[in-house]
Order: C-alpha cells, then sequence, then structure tokens
C-alpha cells in the first residue's frame, strides 16, 4: 500500500466544503512561548510521507511571535488558542478536537523525520490488537548529539516496573489508538509537570508499549524552559504514584513494586527539604514513605 498522495490532497479533503472525511491521524503540538522553534516543527509534521492526517496546534497562552508564525500557514493547519494552563490541559484541548483514530503528539521543540507518521500506520495495520507504540529518537543537547545512558534505552513490551523509576516513552514518539485515552483517560492537568509519566503509568500497567526500533523522531534538549529541568520533579511523580496505587487498578505484585518506588522518591524529596530548611515539608514526606511502607511490607 503507497502511503503517498498527491501535494495538497489532505487540505483539499479537509477544507472543501461538503466533504466530511475523518483523517486517520490528528497530530497534537502543544506549545508555549516556543517561537523559536515552533516553525521548525510544524513543518517537520507537514513534510511527513503519510498524508492523511490533521495538524492541530494547541497555543497556551503564548506571549511572543507565536500567533504571526502560526498565521502564515493560512488554514493549511488548526489552531486553538486559550489562556495559559499548561501542557496537559493544552494537549487534551487538542485531544477533544480531534477527529482521528489514531493520536499523535509533537513537542514544539522537538521534530519528526518524514516517514515516523507513515511507519507507525504501518505497524498498526499489521498489529491490529496493538493500542500504543512508539519510535526510537535521536537526543540532541545544546545542539550537540548525545546518547542516551543504559538506563534510559528503550525496550519493547511490557514493562511496567521499569518505567517506574524513571519515564521511558516520549510523547513525541508515541502514536495511540483514540480508544486507549478513551479507556485511560486523558493526561492530568492537576499535574503541571511529569504528566506524561503519570499517563503513561496508566498504560503500562495494562497494556505493553510498542518499540519501532528505528530513530525517527529529534529529541531537543538543554534550553531552560524545558518542564524536565525545572527543580522538585519528583514531588509530582508522588502524586502520580500515590494516585496510581490508590486506584485500586494494580495487581498486589504491580502495586508492591509501585510502593517501593514511591518510598525511595519520598526519602529523596524529604532529604532535599531538610538541606533548604522545610522541615515541614519534610516530615509530610517521611510520613507519606512510612504509611505507604507499613501498608506494602
Amino acid at each position: 500500500m503507497s502511503f503517498k498522495r498527491p501535494a495538497g490532497s489532505r487540505e483539499i479533503e479537509k477544507f472543501m466544503p461538503g466533504l466530511d472525511k475523518k483523517p486517520c491521524v490528528s497530530v497534537i503540538i502543544p506549545t508555549f512561548n516556543r517561537g523559536w522553534v515552533l516553525k521548525e516543527a510544524v513543518d517537520s509534521v507537514l513534510g511527513q510521507t503519510f498524508g492523511d492526517f490533521e495538524l492541530i496546534v494547541v497555543d497556551d497562552g503564548s506571549e511572543d511571535d507565536t500567533a504571526q508564525i502560526l498565521e502564515t500557514y493560512k488554514g493549511g493547519i488548526s489552531v486553538i488558542r486559550q489562556e495559559n494552563a499548561g501542557v496537559s490541559a493544552a494537549r487534551n484541548y487538542g485531544i477533544r478536537k480531534a477527529s482521528g483514530r489514531l493520536i499523535s503528539f509533537l513537542d514544539s521543540d522537538d521534530l519528526w523525520l518524514p516517514r515516523k507518521l507513515e511507519r507507525q500506520v504501518e505497524f498498526f495495520e499489521t498489529h491490529p490488537r496493538a493500542m500504543i507504540c512508539q519510535t526510537e529518537e535521536t537526543w540532541i543537547r545544546n545542539g550537540k548529539r548525545v546518547n542516551p545512558k543504559k538506563r534510559h534505552q528503550k525496550v519493547s513490551g511490557v514493562f511496567f516496573e521499569r518505567s517506574l523509576s524513571l519515564c521511558l516513552v516520549s510523547p513525541s514518539a508515541v502514536m495511540i489508538r483514540r480508544d486507549l485515552l478513551d479507556t485511560v483517560g486523558l493526561f492530568d492537568e492537576q499535574l503541571p509537570a511529569c504528566e506524561d509519566y503519570d499517563l503513561w503509568l496508566r498504560i503500562g500497567y495494562r497494556y505493553p508499549v510498542h518499540l519501532i526500533d528505528e530513530p525517527l523522531i529529534i529529541k531537543r534538549g538543554g534550553h531552560t524552559d524545558q518542564l524536565s529541568m525545572a527543580p522538585g520533579l519528583d514531588r509530582y511523580r508522588i502524586k502520580a504514584l500515590i494516585k496510581l496505587i490508590d486506584s485500586g487498578g494494580l495487581s498486589y505484585p504491580q502495586a508492591q513494586a509501585a510502593a517501593g518506588v514511591l518510598m525511595e522518591k519520598c526519602a529523596i524529596y524529604a532529604n532535599g527539604c531538610m538541606k533548604r530548611g522545610r522541615v515541614e515539608e519534610a516530615s509530610e514526606y517521611m510520613q507519606l514513605k512510612d504509611a505507604y511502607g507499613t501498608r506494602f511490607s
């Protein structure tokens, strides 16, 4: 099957009056004050070899030149603007507006290689029971290529326990069946960071996460506005773990493994609070550690 289509065919089908063909894939880019890289991200989607998609960019209250950049596409993409509410709210807004049966995300500081969508759609066509897949990625930090450490290397299948300690799924690399999000829920808008860690855990304890062992995204980091660079992120991971354990959905071995990581993170975060003189907060997290230790001892 050929996935290439005549230039402009997607736009004609999407915007010609009277046609109501839903796209195969909905691509969602959340962005906030990323005018300096946004055009590259958008162009990397529009340059895909697979053409049956819609691109939804959610501008999360940007105050830079983001609006002017998006205006240059003149209807070739869908643009949603909202007051600043965070990346989870932005992605969720895009999901609710999406009409594709498959959902892909692209962070506005990352890039896709041209065959990213093609390869993932092919995967879902040949693996009808799969619910989520991701691709390998190339890491760029401060303009230079770096190799991920062994503990960050991606695997394929069920790796819930391994993913408790660190996030092993990249938003820009995934493609998800829309039905899966209907089942497990959307991004948690109460988490200003680590929202992807939370969602991948909610998926990973129930479903395998498949890997296409081909680097089809460029993951760029090192800049100061990255959420992953913010201090104190473990408190959000702790919230995600508590929510997951208390949901009652985990098997006992899964809950025990999650509680073990939760206790480790509580101890680390409490130690950091003590060093900074936040004694009351440190005590709160040590109490959490002891409570879950008693529960799963």
